[in-house]
């Protein structure tokens, strides 16, 4: 009578913690692919981008890579504490693929976005790295069979330049 407790306890325990290590992946994934963007000097384009998306299938290793969709998009915060989408840029990962997939963002150039407060610098651009992850379990005795939904985020400043420019977008940085 203990032996069928004791295993369900035991598989939902590894099942817990796989989650919890991929959520551990993805957020080293959605930092890392801020980062690397926002440490560009020259403009990025879309050769530029597809190899930080690919990068993060090494970064998620040894699980799969397959369900991870991201997004990169560059906000720039004007005089009025009002931050807005100067462009941005989306990636998925297939199953078994060794190279993300370059894809049309949810978000539009010009799309108002909400910022944590400690965020709003007037006239400064920040670096958003979106990055969602359906985990699905092994056994999926103790979780969702169907999987669940993990995701992250993160914010980074440009390092070496004032705005990181996409293909000529802006075509330079609006002056203060």
């Amino acid at each position: 009578m203990i032996v069928p407790i004791m295993l369900v306890m035991f598989f939902g325990t590894v099942e817990f913690s796989s989650g919890v290590a991929v959520d551990r992946k993805l957020t080293l994934v959605a930092r890392t692919l801020s980062d690397l963007t926002s440490q560009s000097s020259a403009p990025v384009d879309d050769s530029y981008l597809k190899n930080i998306f690919t990068a993060s299938i090494a970064m998620l290793a040894p699980y799969s890579a397959a369900p991870t969709q991201a997004t990169l998009s560059e906000i720039y915060v004007d005089s009025n504490n009002v931050a807005k989408i100067q462009w941005s840029k989306a990636a998925t990962i297939g199953t078994g693929a060794t190279q993300a997939t370059l894809t049309t963002s949810s978000r539009s150039a010009g799309d108002t976005v909400t910022l944590p407060s400690a965020l709003l610098v007037k006239q400064t651009y920040l670096i958003l790295s979106e990055v969602s992850y359906l985990y699905k379990p092994t056994i999926g005795y103790v979780m969702a069979k169907a999987g669940v939904n993990l995701n992250d985020v993160a914010y980074t400043r440009p390092r070496q330049v004032t705005c990181v420019v996409y293909n000529t977008v802006p075509a330079g940085c609006p002056t203060p």
